[in-house]
């Protein structure tokens, strides 16, 4: 299987949110910051959309980002929490005293 490229994610800060555009409409990823943490709080989806490993390889790209930026990451959405159970190397990201 090929890895999964995403084309472009813009940082859309004004409406606190990560978007990409797919064939069936525009992905975004829901952020609010405090205290040099980002929370994940909604993940919206064109309704046709179905591809999980596109979404994984686009929390992927945010968490890659959020390293870069010297970011902890709260996941308050269920499959962002259920990407962090599934990909245990990803855990070094969240703020000590957050279980998943």
């Amino acid at each position: 299987m090929e890895p999964i490229t995403i084309a472009a994610i813009k940082d859309n800060s004004f409406a606190r949110q990560f978007e990409t555009n797919v064939p069936e409409g525009l992905i975004t990823v829901e952020y609010s910051f405090q205290e040099r943490k980002i929370f994940l709080t909604k993940i919206n989806l064109p309704d046709q959309f179905e591809n999980e490993e596109f979404i994984d390889s686009l929390i992927k790209a945010i968490l890659e980002n959020a390293t870069e930026q010297r970011l902890r990451v709260v996941p308050i959405y269920p499959r962002i929490v259920q990407f962090f159970k599934k990909n245990p190397s990803y855990k070094e990201l969240l703020p000590p005293g957050i279980r998943i």
